[in-house]
């Protein structure tokens, strides 16, 4: 553990810098922290120091920040709507809202130069300064080399798409980086470069509030909001507590998609999807093995965009009720969704084939739920499990699904472990998870399962270099990720008389409920940029987010059905 934390001083030193940086009640200039940014050496930012640009960290950081970011001068950070008003900005929800395609938060921008970002925990300014930084770093770099006037004009003069990619190339871009940077901004990227060529970029931050007590209170509040959304008394009724996504659970539960396959299969024929036309062909005529209702469900999520799918999803959204599926938008503080299954109403004849375990129909007699939210962010599992712990009947199990990086893995493995180092604590939590390879191996076609595994909980993407990779590796945590730590400290003090503790090897013996998680590898480090969760979920993506899903679906059912013939 030692020697870990000394081979990643120069991160906890940068970290340090623009945490004691934000306590200030003004402006900081990003430029204060790039020197320990660069002495950090973070492994998505190899090329940081180098004059020619860092492509993939500008395609990485650019996906998780929003389009309006080239007229971006100050980034606000605060914990709600009320926050910012106390400071004097009125409310921001009046502003633009803004997304990134790659990371879920809520933004708001004035139109001008400021942008009002709320952050959830501490962990969204471990992600977000780092990522500002690579954004502000990569800009002026570009902004350097367009003050050579003959690369100017060779970008200014591209007519055709072979002079733009020449002139691209001259930049340091290659040309599949020039196609990702294309699907980021668009196809005048030279436009958009140019652009960056006329100023540099100073960018600047300002933190308002920042207590502890900020984040449990908009924690709280966007709780209070999922009880008024719903009639459901959560307060007296058991809970299978899910934290994955918005979309695979609430499938295979409605199983609506697999009841209009027909209107499906008319999208695509209609759109002509050649390729997920051959793909359907090889699926019925068993030359691939490919799941049929992986694909459907996947066919469903690009209907979506189709304006003639409202009629659809109008039915779709009526099916669900009347099987007790009820979904909340996440309108204020957090932007994490939130769905919620009443396992009493759901029809064994509507579920996904593969969840009809044996005495599923007992399931009428149940009380219980599933709350399933969208997966958050670092320490907001924390905040958001305390306070859903406190605030329900009582918890029956906890389950999390989510995209890792994996350091022996490829993409697409699952990873399930039964050790976590976390770097937020340096605790090493040791237990026993309710999931095996034998729950996830039957529903996963293309990737391995791998449990038994011994994971590491990072502070952020960036706040990672090679030595400490290299330490990890050499202690064998090889599946690294952000929200496992957070988790086992909320559970950790659901179990025990007293606070989660720091420098600890922790043994769960008795733990108040049974939990696991479920990792698929999305992304190597070494990858840098390129991963499952960078734009739209792939086709490829859609195996090991339902193979877990189905694990996950098929514990929580028969640990009810369980209960119900134990008669609690």
């Amino acid at each position: 553990m030692s020697e870990r934390r000394t081979k990643h001083d120069t991160l906890d030193s940068f970290q340090r810098t623009y945490r004691s940086l934000l306590r200030s009640s003004g402006e900081i200039q990003i430029e204060a922290m790039v020197e320990p940014y660069l002495m950090a050496e973070p492994v998505l930012h190899e090329g940081a120091r180098s004059a020619a640009p860092d492509a993939a960290a500008l395609i990485y950081s650019s996906l998780r920040l929003p389009a309006c970011m080239g007229q971006v001068r100050l980034l606000l950070f605060g914990q709600s709507h009320e926050v910012f008003a106390q400071h004097g900005f009125g409310d921001v929800q009046s502003w633009q809202q803004v997304t990134a395609p790659g990371r879920r938060r809520k933004m708001y921008f004035d139109g001008e130069q400021t942008l009002a970002v709320l952050i959830a925990s501490p962990s969204d300014i471990d992600d977000i300064i780092p990522m500002v930084l690579a954004y502000q770093i990569e800009w002026n770099k570009i902004y350097r080399l367009l003050q050579d006037p003959a690369l100017a004009r060779q970008l200014q003069g591209a007519e055709s798409a072979q002079a733009e990619a020449e002139a691209l190339a001259a930049l340091g871009l290659a040309p599949e980086d020039q196609a990702r940077l294309r699907s980021i901004w668009g196809a005048r990227l030279g436009a958009h470069l140019l652009a960056m060529g006329e100023r540099r970029k100073r960018l600047a931050v300002r933190m308002l509030g920042g207590a502890l007590m900020d984040y449990q209170r908009a924690t709280l509040r966007w709780w209070w909001h999922v009880e008024d959304s719903t009639p459901l008394a959560m307060r007296d009724r058991p809970i299978y507590f899910v934290s994955s996504n918005t979309h695979a659970l609430v499938n295979l539960l409605s199983g609506f998609a697999l009841r209009h396959t027909d209107e499906l299969l008319g999208f695509i024929q209609g759109q002509r999807h050649a390729s997920l036309m051959e793909e359907y062909e090889k699926i019925q005529a068993m030359q691939v093995p490919s799941s049929r209702e992986n694909f459907f469900y996947y066919v469903q999520k690009k209907y979506q965009a189709d304006t003639a799918s409202q009629g659809y999803f109008a039915q779709r959204a009526r099916d669900e009720q009347g099987c007790g599926i009820h979904r909340i938008a996440s309108e204020f503080y957090l932007d994490v969704d939130v769905q919620i299954m009443e396992l009493g109403k759901l029809r064994p004849d509507w579920l996904d084939p593969r969840l009809r375990v044996e005495g599923i129909e007992r399931l009428a007699e149940s009380d219980a739920l599933i709350v399933n939210i969208d997966y958050p962010l670092g320490m907001a599992a924390y905040q958001i499990l305390t306070i859903v712990a406190r605030s329900v009947g009582s918890i029956r199990g906890v389950y999390v699904l989510g995209k890792a990086a994996t350091l022996n893995g490829k993409i697409g493995d699952v990873l399930i472990p039964n050790v976590v180092f976390d770097d937020h604590t340096d605790n090493t939590y040791h237990f026993a998870p309710c999931f095996s390879a034998a729950d996830v191996e039957p529903y996963l076609t293309y990737g391995a399962v791998l449990d038994n595994q011994k994971a590491a909980t990072v502070r952020g993407t960036f706040l990672q270099n090679r030595t400490f990779l290299d330490a990890l590796y050499g202690e064998f945590l090889t599946d690294l990720e952000m929200e496992a730590g957070p988790y086992l400290s909320a559970i950790y003090e659901q179990s025990e008389p007293d606070r989660t503790p720091h420098r600890q090897n922790i043994s769960f013996f008795r733990p108040a409920y049974e939990f696991g998680f479920l990792h698929y590898a999305s992304d190597t480090p070494a990858s840098k940029g390129r991963n499952l969760g960078s734009q739209n979920l792939s086709y490829f993506g859609m195996d090991p987010t339902y193979a877990t899903a189905l694990a996950a679906a098929r514990r929580i059912l028969t640990q009810e059905i369980e209960r119900l013939h134990r008669g609690r």
